[in-house]
């Protein structure tokens, strides 16, 4: 895939056939907790049932891992049963990171039974206890009729159990909203977070603005972050009740955090420094209705793909067009894509049912593209996006979170503050292992490949403060008296047990994505690794003197300024005016412990390695 990607950079968009007609709308194929479909194809299929139709109702098989847990009946279980049943419930929980799904009247197989009025009250009534025994609400998500020739109509519904996690802390899923300039970003993100439509005028944005040059401008040249909180029972919480950002955080079961990029390409480096350091879930594409796709919104695209970064699709000011504006980009939109460069699945999202549908295939599938057309004005489907946000799944379960955690302390520093009476603080994401307050840590390189020592004095996350920091977390860190003029953005914070490589000199193996002529030895490049970014240059293209648009080659690179904190198999992308490309680190010449400076004593105290 990644070779094709190239297309999206080179602007050469070869129309694939099909438009929208072999688009999904939210009806076909069955997904792990989806049921695939509304009330009228089960019917059609759920006569079936003796298997001589080609499509019986059946959802793929329970999965012992993972948070959706098929249930056939939980009418008035034994209370041996019920504490087995609630035990269970709780195992789905911590796999769901404190969300999980239950499909009820389906059998352990995926065969879509149903249940009768009366049994499905009965097991909502044993399912609400079961919630609440865990200290849990449950959420009706949706329900189904499903006919086997039956005279009593009978019912699937599928709900969603949500708690607060044991140890307090919310699940956070971080969003990267992309999209050309003057696409409606700020404004959408305006409207969820703080709760009122915009006046079409922009008042919606002005909240998000960092910069007197922005609100000016009406365009966003930095990155800022705004949350959207979902209580246990999936109603939002936002700012429109005139809470602060710790009443959301406390108030809050799930946290949506958005990383509002820019738009325009000469804030391009910050677009692209905001997808690879700040590690987001997912992102959202705003595409303006009455433009379609135009400026960097194709780039924007790209780079999502390049990094492997699940992405969907918002079509903003459906209220300035027609209906056929509107249909005419989606059209544009679903073409682009089919294309052999993306392969995407398109998923065009119309009603509560969809959303539901699209979230869970969204998540299970990296295939699928959910669409959503909105107004911030008029408001028009904005509950479907938030139907959407409150049930999309977190991409790591439990299991991987907990080994993340096993492993030492490494914090990424974003970005770096001076604030009054509390001193130097830093931002950024805690990519392993967990930070206390209190904790001592070490920070580098510095230009000259040194690390410092330093303590972390307090933690706040979301705008909240916080004791304890888990990987994947993002924070601020305030450092007290620490001298701001030693950090940079691109240093890590590390625990003292642990030894990090630096270097200046690295190989990577990557594909060139673009370039307008040929790629040599000797050519600088603005080099992008997670929170790094600098320019290097080519040493030597092994096997080969130059490289073309879409061909392969592993590249040693080495920095201009300083070195740099690496890990093999990180991702890379690269780029110089038009020049874009992508990989991943393959080998690091390290500079040894001694050249670093690692035995010697550092920064505010004796600290020996």
């Amino acid at each position: 895939m990644d070779s094709r990607v190239s297309e999206l950079f080179g602007g050469c968009c070869r129309p694939a056939g099909g438009g929208a007609g072999g688009a999904l709308r939210g009806r076909g194929g069955a997904a792990p907790g989806g049921g695939g479909g509304g009330s009228k194809a089960k019917k059609k299929n759920g006569r079936s049932r003796g298997g001589k139709a080609n499509n019986p109702p059946y959802l793929p098989p329970e999965a012992e891992d993972g948070n959706i847990e098929y249930k056939l009946k939980l009418v008035n279980p034994s209370q041996y049963r019920f504490e087995h049943l609630v035990t269970q419930m709780k195992w789905r929980l911590q796999e769901g990171r404190g969300e999980a799904v239950y499909q009820i009247g389906v059998e352990d197989n995926g065969l879509l039974v149903g249940l009768s009025e009366e049994e499905m009250r009965a097991s909502l009534k044993t399912l609400r206890r079961m919630a609440e025994k865990v200290g849990a609400d449950i959420t009706v998500l949706r329900e189904r009729e499903v006919d086997y020739d039956s005279d009593v109509p009978r019912k699937i519904t599928e709900v969603l159990v949500r708690k607060v996690p044991d140890n307090q802390q919310f699940l956070d899923l971080r969003v990267a909203v992309l999209g050309n300039v003057d696409s409606g970003k700020s404004t959408l993100l305006g409207v969820l977070t703080q709760g009122e439509l915009d006046n079409g005028r922009g008042r919606a944005r002005l909240n998000l603005f960092r910069h007197l040059h922005e609100i000016q401008s009406g365009r966003t040249s930095s990155i800022s972050f705004e949350i959207l909180g979902f209580n246990s029972k999936g109603e939002v919480v936002n700012y429109s009740d005139s809470r602060t950002a710790e009443e959301i955080c406390e108030s809050s079961s799930k946290m949506i955090t958005f990383i509002d990029l820019a738009g325009h390409h000469k804030y391009l480096k910050t677009t692209i420094f905001g997808l690879t350091s700040y590690c987001p879930d997912f992102a959202m594409l705003v595409v303006s209705a009455n433009t379609g796709i135009a400026g960097t919104t194709r780039e924007h695209l790209g780079l999502a793909m390049a990094l492997k970064v699940p992405f969907f699709i918002v079509i903003s000011k459906v209220d300035l067009c027609s209906k056929a504006t509107v249909e005419r980009t989606v059209k544009q939109l679903e073409r682009i894509l089919k294309q052999p460069g993306c392969n995407k699945l398109p998923l065009l999202v119309n009603s509560d049912d969809d959303a539901v549908t699209a979230a869970q295939q969204f998540a299970q599938s990296p295939n699928i593209t959910p669409i959503f057309t909105l107004s911030s004005v008029s408001g028009e489907n904005l509950d479907l996006l938030k139907v959407f946000l409150n049930i999309l799944p977190p991409l790591t379960n439990s299991k991987e979170q907990e080994e993340l955690m096993q492993q030492l302390t490494e914090f990424q520093v974003d970005e770096i503050y001076t604030v009054p009476e509390v001193g130097t603080v830093v931002g950024g994401t805690l990519s392993s292992g967990i930070c206390r307050e209190g904790e001592n840590l070490v920070v580098g390189p510095t230009d000259d490949g040194k690390f410092l020592r330093l303590k972390v004095c307090s933690i706040q996350r979301n705008r909240s403060a916080c004791r304890v920091l888990r990987a994947g977390q993002a924070a601020t860190l305030a450092l007290g008296p620490f001298d701001r003029s030693l950090l940079r953005k691109g240093m890590v914070m590390v625990s003292p047990e642990m030894n990090p490589t630096i270097c200046s000199v690295f190989e990577a193996e990557i594909v060139l994505l673009f370039h307008a002529t040929t790629f040599r030895k000797g050519f600088q490049v603005t080099v992008h690794v997670g929170n790094v970014r600098q320019t290097a240059i080519v040493e030597k293209i092994h096997g080969k003197d130059k490289l073309r648009t879409g061909e392969k080659a592993v590249v040693c690179f080495r920095f201009i300024k300083h070195p740099e904190y690496l890990k093999i198999g990180a991702k890379l992308l690269f780029r110089e005016g038009v020049t874009k490309g992508i990989g991943h680190v393959t080998d690091l010449q390290a500079i040894t412990t001694k050249e670093n400076g690692l035995e010697e004593s550092l920064g505010l105290g004796q600290l020996s390695f």
